[in-house]
């Protein structure tokens, strides 16, 4: 029997960083002298990696280059700040890593990625975006992942649209979180179609998803 993995994304699926993420970001658009984000727009900017946040944040004409080099050199050196386990989360991986092997995905910059996760969820195989790697909605950082935890299948856990997109590269199914930062309409439109409310539940809709994709 081909072993399934769980593979998760961080930002929004295990840790709620969105307040870190708006600091940074402000602190980066301040130092160059742009206006400062919003929590809710710094919401919808974030997702596809810390380039693409940074391209978003700044003005029209701004310098994304400038604004990302500082988005980064502050998160780096900030981004335990105003960040931590969504209520529940660390309790379902205790459970969920008996049965099965996990890894986390992000497209947050790998240095902040290997941070955090040696933080929280120590043991845990993650990676995150590299210039060696494609930034995810590409599937080549979930290979990776399954080829590290040494899975032939997976389950794509997270709460986005480029999860779903993710999942679907690599053709896996995905199970989407409500309680991050996208909402479940948003997810729907890009095709989600499992879904979970409370990280309690997260268990027993992996194990209906394995049963019904993989028969095991």
């Amino acid at each position: 029997m081909e072993k399934i993995g769980i593979l998760w994304d961080l930002d929004g699926t295990l840790l709620d960083t969105l307040e870190g993420l708006k600091n940074a970001v402000n602190a980066a658009l301040a130092s160059l002298g742009y206006p400062e984000r919003s929590l809710a727009e710094v919401r919808s900017f974030v997702g596809n990696g810390a380039g693409v946040l940074m391209t978003r944040a700044v003005p029209e004409n701004g310098d994304a280059e400038k604004a990302l080099a500082a988005f980064q050199t502050y998160y780096q050196a900030h981004c335990r700040e105003k960040t931590a386990p969504y209520p529940g989360i660390p309790e379902a991986l205790r459970e969920i890593g008996k049965k099965y092997p996990m890894a986390i995905v992000s497209n947050k910059p790998d240095g902040a990625v290997k941070t955090l996760c040696a933080d929280y969820f120590p043991g845990i195989f993650a990676r995150g975006e590299s210039a060696d790697c494609p930034r995810k909605p590409a599937p080549n950082m979930v290979y990776q992942a399954m080829a590290a935890i040494g899975c032939e299948k997976c389950i794509y856990v997270g709460d986005s649209e480029v999860d779903v997109l993710t999942a679907k590269n690599a053709q896996a199914p995905c199970l989407s979180v409500l309680w991050g930062f996208r909402d479940r309409a948003e997810i729907q439109a890009a095709g989600g179609r499992y879904f979970c409310a409370e990280p309690a539940k997260l268990l027993n809709i992996i194990e209906r998803i394995a049963q019904e994709t993989y028969g095991q």
